[in-house]
């Protein structure tokens, strides 16, 4: 079977931006402009196409990925019909919610370019920044889109500033708005130097005209900065323009393309996606100068055997590799596997490796996705991103490929949880399948822990917020017929030193018989910053993100075959913490010297002598809890300001900033998340239900010493 599409007719890109932007009601465009569907569906009627969970549909946000394929035409094509004309489009329309973050840092691996939506009013916010950050990570080409310019206090100019300010100033205008609020008409492109306005349904006409007179100067004057910022990016053009000669359009257009695929440029776009102004243009612009698979480096990673690092180029004839970046439980057909092929094709029925557990799986059926409608294909292509039906023991970030050809693909990193719950089933009957529901749902989102205390047996879930929780338990209830009962929401605290120790145990058993015998002195300290990316690593040292295992035991003092039990006993012990039974993290142990019975000796021995070493240097090295610090971000009316204000220093919040954002007033902070619980009702009844706010995770800081007394007496 051929590939019905040319490679470099392929864009999978993402639409991302902060919670209330305008991501979806622009993702609904997309589709009816593309032809997918033939109504749009609105966020506040609850009748879009890619927010298709019941939860998303009632709260008008979305909750997780949705994936899409379609086909765009280019406005300025005459042939709009043929088929060799269009280009295919794998959109992933994903959240801004903070909470839902896992979804916007799994889908930035897997695509090729972005484009990022920005509220006209608001301009950069919090999370629009946080997506970004993972757009840089992942080296993401950019197109920026500033929308809604229709809104009361929207204004392009501010909101581009805010994008040079606070995100890169390789940003640069493609376009400057015909009027803004409520006279916002059109766009003008500074490129071709043309006026564009939309009429007919749905403003599906793209009307070409010249720029209004009252900006001509202005397009002028932008015009220039563009085409500066643009040769720059070649010596032999750049020369050319400082003699007076132009480069023409298609040039420029090549020029821009491969600075935006560099991730030197980021073209700034304007317009209306619910007034149905320009989205057209964007998706012209997507075409233009967003990359295909041909124009990205090849995928990286290694070959398991041999620990090589190895490399996979965008062809139909390398071996198979792709990347499993997402799993769904689908009510209709089971558990689906999204996946990126990076190189080489599959066909539905056969078998492919996952190299990184080292099992075989059979693919039953492959599907392409219209959001939650799925077109079933026989064969997929490098390039190109679809769901498997019938993968049993995929996971996230798990590379699949070629058995012949292993390779193991850089995997997707995801936050730690902030936030905890203790949850119980209502009744026996549920239990059984409250089980099986935590398993599928963790499966499904990597920032959704579940474990179990061990003191009282009760089943934790762990996650990135209130509503993160609140959603999992919402679907627990409607996808699995589980009733539940959730506990308050818990801080995930963490506990570490602050100071270096030594401990010391010798642990002796006599019972009659064969006794008990091992001994371990260990020097504790905290963790030191990683070493430089290249550096060499004493083979003696083992390091994780939080921790450190030296073994500098000399002459056998004690045997090796008794060094992983020491190290796993300690291990054990900063799971069950020091001051209030948090994990211990950022600590860095050297096990130095100890002594060993010939007869007496055993694993299980030297487990309890490392564990009780390390707690006996633990609780001398100045141990202190940690907690969580979120980024907090409230906007209000000046009116509320004092209030407002007043409010999170009581919450031991330190004010790191305001500023203006059209006629409200935006408090930047940093408060504890402990604090933060119940927020919304409090700062709702403060300033009459107008103020808003959002958080997210920005560090671990050490409590003071009358909360760290508080949370001990709690845990006891």
């Amino acid at each position: 079977m051929k590939r019905d599409y040319p490679l470099e007719k392929v864009r999978n890109f993402g639409i991302i931006a902060h919670i209330d932007a305008g991501k979806t009601t622009t993702s609904e465009r997309v589709l009816f402009y593309t032809g997918s569907q033939h109504k749009i569906g609105e966020v506040h009627e609850g009748g879009t196409t890619t927010d298709w969970m019941e939860q998303e549909r009632e709260r008008g946000i979305t909750i997780t990925a949705a994936a899409i394929t379609c086909f765009w035409s280019k406005t300025n094509e005459p042939d709009k019909k043929d088929a060799a004309k269009k280009y295919r489009f794998n959109i992933i329309d994903t959240p801004g919610h903070i909470d839902f973050t896992a979804e916007v840092k799994r889908s930035m691996r897997v695509l090729d370019g972005a484009i990022v939506v920005f509220d006209g009013v608001a301009g950069v916010e919090p999370q629009s920044e946080t997506n970004w950050r993972y757009a840089d990570e992942a080296n993401v080409p950019r197109i920026c889109f500033i929308n809604k310019l229709d809104r009361t206090g929207a204004s392009f100019e501010n909101s581009y500033q805010s994008i040079l300010e606070r995100l890169s100033p390789k940003a640069v205008r493609m376009q400057i708005p015909i009027g803004e609020e409520g006279a916002h008409e059109g766009v003008v492109d500074l490129l071709t130097m043309k006026g564009y306005t939309f009429s007919g349904n749905m403003g599906e006409e793209v009307i070409e005209g010249e720029v209004p007179a009252n900006l001509v100067d202005e397009a002028k004057k932008y015009r220039a900065e563009l085409i500066e910022r643009i040769v720059e990016n070649d010596e032999a053009a750049m020369n050319a323009y400082l003699e007076g000669q132009e480069p023409p359009l298609e040039d420029l257009k090549k020029l821009l393309r491969k600075a935006v695929i560099g991730n030197e440029i980021f073209p700034v776009y304007t317009g209306s996606a619910l007034k149905n102004k320009g989205v057209q243009l964007v998706l012209d612009a997507v075409v233009d100068y967003l990359p295909s698979p041909l124009d990205l480096p090849a995928a990286t990673g290694t070959n398991p055997k041999t620990g090589e690092p190895a490399e996979r180029h965008a062809a139909d004839d390398e071996p198979f590799s792709a990347l499993a970046f997402k799993l769904q439980t689908d009510p209709f057909v089971g558990a689906l596997t999204f996946f990126r092929v990076y190189s080489g094709t599959i066909s539905a029925g056969s078998y492919v490796y996952n190299s990184t557990t080292g099992s075989k799986e059979r693919i039953g059926r492959i599907v392409r996705l219209q959001a939650d409608k799925r077109e079933e294909v026989e064969q997929v292509f490098a390039g190109e991103i679809a769901a498997a039906v019938g993968l049993k023991d995929t996971k996230t970030s798990n590379t699949l490929c070629d058995e012949a050809n292993p390779i193991v693909l850089e995997e997707i990193t995801f936050p730690e949880p902030v936030v905890s719950v203790r949850i119980e089933p209502e009744t026996k009957a549920d239990q059984e399948k409250m089980g099986v529901a935590l398993r599928k749902l963790s499966d499904e989102d990597p920032t959704f822990r579940v474990s179990t205390d061990e003191e009282t047996g009760e089943t934790i879930i762990a996650g990135m917020g209130e509503l993160h929780l609140e959603i999992l338990v919402d679907r627990m209830k409607r996808e699995f017929n589980v009733e539940a009962n959730t506990g308050r929401p818990q801080v995930a605290y963490r506990e570490t030193i602050q100071a270096a120790a030594d401990g010391e145990e010798k642990y002796v058993k006599q019972t009659g018989g064969r006794g008990q015998y091992g001994h371990a002195k260990i020097h504790l300290k905290p963790l030191g910053p990683a070493p430089e990316e290249g550096a060499k690593v004493a083979k003696n040292i083992t390091r994780e993100d939080h921790f450190e295992f030296v073994n500098n035991i000399k002459g056998g003092v004690i045997p090796n075959e008794y060094i992983p039990a020491i190290e796993k006993g300690i291990r054990e012990a900063m799971a069950r913490g020091i001051l209030a039974g948090y994990p211990v993290v950022d600590v860095s142990v050297d096990l130095y010297d100890g002594s060993y019975h010939d007869v007496d000796s055993s694993e299980i021995a030297f487990k309890i002598a490392g564990s009780m070493a390390f707690q006996d240097a633990a609780k001398k090295a100045r141990p202190v809890i940690l907690e969580p610090i979120m980024k907090v971000e409230v906007t209000v009316p000046q009116e509320f300001m004092g209030d407002v204000t007043g409010s999170i220093s009581g919450k031991r919040g330190s004010i790191e900033g305001m500023e203006d954002r059209g006629l409200s007033k935006v408090v930047n902070a940093k408060v504890p998340l402990s604090e933060m619980f119940g927020y919304t009702t409090v700062l709702r009844s403060m300033t009459e239900g107008r103020g808003n706010w959002n958080m997210e995770f920005d560090h671990y800081e050490a409590v003071p010493q009358n909360v760290a007394n508080d949370i001990i007496a709690a845990r006891k």
